[in-house]
């Protein structure tokens, strides 16, 4: 019988810990958070246990006889007057029952948020506001001179130094303040900036033991290095450009996308060439090819400064500074810009979960041994992650949260990004961050002693920031936890973001690829992993992303095609039953996760098309050599490749959500499993998914079930000869449907579906059917080939430019084979 999905499936229980599937980010690794074999959903947890919540709560010195107070309402449009009142109707208590046992939390957590806020309203003039902190710190232009300014409580004695005084800071010494901000006005010099623009500049302080160290400010907006000596610490520079030299934005923000179709991307290593790329190369070379497999949206990895190239920008010195490497601020405004040009959306991989252990050019410099309320991070092993040798924050501290939050709001206003996809959530949302930790899916691994409720409020304050500024922003979390409400909105008692990342899909393709013969691939197995997500919390699904590129792992082509893609690409020849497999399951992992696995689909750069091999940095054990930290663009561009076929399918498949927007349907019904026939039929939006998994059998006539009575052509065929098929399934055949049953009656349906048609599927293809209206005359595989080849043409042609979100709910049957 066909039902509603209420609740999710019962997880998978007995996953792996997660620090068994995650690499440690230090300097000696490549290093990121890997996903593990969990679900992002949860099971309905009913027990009477009394939760307990973490008791710490913050006093700040400025606010510390402020602790309790009547705090405004969690909903900036509501209308109740009071916190007590707010913590009594929390509305994601409403869309799962099995959450009430945990009321308690969920109202202190929503109380600690409503406090903060009007801690905000009462001493900085509120939120948004106190999000504009690099108004005030670091280097800013004031009446004559430039003002500078760093919290720096640790600190005994402090100096500016730089190009512009020869180094020595005798002559400007910093004054402090009673909150630990030390400050110094610069004044002009002849009407002239007596600190230069691109000079550079460092924070001298004494600290407590008499010995003083240079830093660079923790706020600055461009940081260099000589790359001429190897191993030299990065400088501050001051960036100030005259007008002349600043890039002016040209092009509106694109509109929101319906759903998001994510090209992630890491500017550096997107040359074809063993070298770091630059912003303006990627904007002019690489952004066209996106917008040629239309893709809507890119996400910037590694823009946050980062002294260790290999940490893939994950080990971030310097926070609201761009990546020197690729460029200026100014040439990552131009790519910003160049995209939004191109219809393209751009989020920023924006980490602040953890810092770079770095002294000399990161903020960990400014621990000198003071309490953890006059520094970044906590103390002792709080402050310290071992798995990824970085500092972990103090999100209690009310400089830290000024710091972050200005963080947020430098990006989205200076810079035009379009949202964020923040790294590391799931380190954030537990005191343990996940080390040595399983997620089976009981409720009390989410909401005990172990939730870390200040970042959990951090959390909360950033994605109400950030949609307030932006009500069109994009918001992700890379949680592999599964923490339920981490993506409901904040006025409901839930984090607020738009789109966790569906972390468990990867790893199942993986251990596919790796432990299981074809024959043994589970339609039933699959179909679940892909729908196996939390009601009304959106996700963005993948196969495989940067993570598992790194050097250690393989890309999905190379794990099915491995050596034979050195010499058997090639159209020149047959190709081998190896590339054939390939080739063909390549398409359909990709398109099964897009179609199935979420409200949105991202793809990492390269991917599309096939790319072989890995990614590895330079770095000491490789020589330094830059040959596998680049992408083989040519692989694609030469006709004679096989890389074409996989590429022309991404693209093909972006266009059926173009013309179609099955990605942010909220109709979802798998309807067969078949483990014998190795059949997946599944309808999302009005389209009918056929994926015929079996090696060897092609089945004629198969009966499917649809919804909708009518007539059905294809939309999309992975076995067409333009991706490399051969071409089997007739395009423009009708595919009259029959009606099961009784209307009305699932249960007399087949498969719990009222109409049915029969259909061609071939062995290891995939078939996208869409019903024919009474007024269609062009098949949609005409209109789809038409868009292809105005794609490729715009992608030729590109040149540079000058300097309803409703919830959304899956809907399932009960899989009859």
């Amino acid at each position: 019988m066909m039902r509603s999905l209420v609740f999710l499936p019962k997880p998978t229980l007995g996953s792996l810990p997660l620090s068994s599937s995650k690499a440690t980010r230090n300097r000696q690794h490549l290093a990121k958070q890997k996903s593990i074999g969990v679900t992002s959903g949860s099971q309905k947890f009913l027990g009477n246990q009394t939760f307990l919540f973490a008791s710490r709560i913050s006093i700040y010195r400025r606010v510390q006889d402020s602790s309790t107070i009547s705090a405004p309402v969690i909903d900036d449009s509501s209308t109740m007057t009071s916190t007590e009142e707010d913590t009594d109707n929390i509305g994601i208590l409403g869309s799962d029952p099995g959450l009430e046992p945990y009321k308690d939390h969920f109202k202190y957590r929503v109380r600690k948020y409503a406090e903060q806020k009007a801690l905000f309203e009462q001493y900085e003039g509120g939120l948004e506001e106190f999000a504009q902190g690099y108004l005030t710190f670091g280097f800013n232009r004031e009446d004559g001179g430039i003002v500078y300014r760093e919290w720096a409580p640790g600190a005994q004695e402090a100096q500016l130094v730089g190009d512009f005084n020869g180094w020595n800071g005798a002559n400007h010494k910093m004054e402090k303040n009673q909150f630990g901000v030390w400050s110094i006005k610069v004044p002009d010099s002849g009407g002239n900036p007596a600190i230069p623009h691109n000079s550079r500049v460092k924070f001298r302080f004494m600290h407590g033991n008499g010995v003083w160290v240079d830093r660079i400010p923790a706020w600055i907006k461009y940081a260099t290095v000589d790359p001429k000596s190897f191993g030299a610490p990065y400088d501050g520079v001051y960036w100030d450009p005259p007008p002349s030299e600043r890039y002016q934005f040209k092009y509106p923000r694109p509109p929101k996308p319906k759903a998001p179709r994510i090209y992630e991307a890491h500017v550096g290593m997107s040359s074809s060439e063993p070298r770091i790329n630059s912003y303006r190369e990627f904007a002019d070379d690489i952004l066209p090819r996106i917008q040629a497999n239309n893709y809507n949206t890119v996400q910037l990895m590694a823009v946050l400064e980062h002294s260790y190239y290999a940490s893939f920008g994950y080990h971030v010195t310097n926070f609201f500074a761009a990546s020197s490497r690729s460029g200026t601020p100014e040439d990552l405004k131009y790519l910003i810009d160049k995209a939004h040009s191109l219809g393209i959306q751009v989020l920023m991989d924006v980490i602040h979960s953890h810092a770079s252990s770095n002294v000399t050019d990161g903020l960990n410099g400014f621990d000198v041994g003071q309490s953890s309320q006059e520094s970044y991070f906590h103390t002792g092993d709080r402050g310290y992650h071992k798995l990824w040798d970085s500092r972990l924050f103090n999100y209690a501290n009310w400089e830290v949260l000024r710091f972050l939050l200005s963080n947020l709001r430098w990006w989205l206003e200076e810079f035009k990004f379009d949202g964020f996809r923040f790294d590391g959530v799931t380190s954030m949302l537990y005191h343990h961050h996940g080390i040595n930790t399983g997620f089976t899916g009981n409720y009390n691994e989410y909401f005990s002693e172990a939730t870390d409720v200040d970042a959990v409020v951090y959390l909360m304050l950033a994605n109400s920031l950030i949609h307030n500024i932006l009500p069109d922003a994009t918001v992700i979390a890379e949680d592999v936890s599964g923490m339920p409400g981490l993506g409901r909105p904040v006025f409901e008692g839930g984090i607020g973001f738009d789109y966790r990342l569906a972390m468990a899909i990867p790893d199942k393709w993986i251990d596919y690829l790796k432990n299981k013969n074809d024959e043994d691939w589970s339609m039933k197995e699959i179909s679940s992993s892909l729908t196996n997500r939390r009601y009304t919390e959106k996700c963005i699904s993948y196969a495989e992303s940067h993570d598992q590129a790194i050097v250690g792992d393989k890309t999905i082509a190379f794990f099915l095609m491995d050596k034979e893609m050195y010499s058997g690409m090639s159209c020149l020849t047959d190709a081998s039953p190896t590339i054939e497999r390939g080739i063909a399951l390549h398409k359909m992992i990709h398109f099964i996760t897009m179609a199935l696995g979420g409200e949105g689909y991202l793809n990492f750069m390269g991917n599309e098309f096939g790319h072989p091999e890995w990614i590895d940095f330079p770095r000491e054990g490789n020589g330094w050599s830059y040959e596998k930290c680049r992408r083989q663009w040519d692989l694609v561009d030469v006709e004679h490749l096989r890389y074409k076929f996989m590429n022309a399918f991404d693209r093909a498949m972006n266009l059926l959500d173009d013309k179609f927007s099955f990605l942010a349907s909220t109709k979802q019904i798998v309807s067969s499993t078949n483990e014998e026939d190795k059949v997946i039929v599944f309808e999302r939006g009005d389209l009918i998914f056929v994926f015929n998994f079996h090696p060897e059998n092609s089945y004629n006539g198969y009966k499917v079930g649809c919804d909708l009575p009518g007539k059905y052509r294809v939309a999309l065929d992975s076995d067409a000869r333009e991706f490399g098929g051969h071409g089997r399934v007739g395009h423009d055949a009708d595919h009259f449907t029959s009606s099961e049953g009784i209307p009305g009656v699932p249960e007399t349906n087949f498969n719990n579906r009222p109409n049915s048609f029969k259909v061609l599927s071939p062995p290891r293809t995939c078939v996208v059917y869409y019903r024919v209206e009474e007024t269609d005359l062009v098949s949609v595989n005409e209109t789809l080939a038409a868009f292809t080849g105005a794609k490729q043409e715009d992608f030729e042609e590109s040149g540079s430019v000058e300097d309803d979100n409703d919830l959304q709910t899956v809907e399932e049957t009960k899989k009859i084979v």
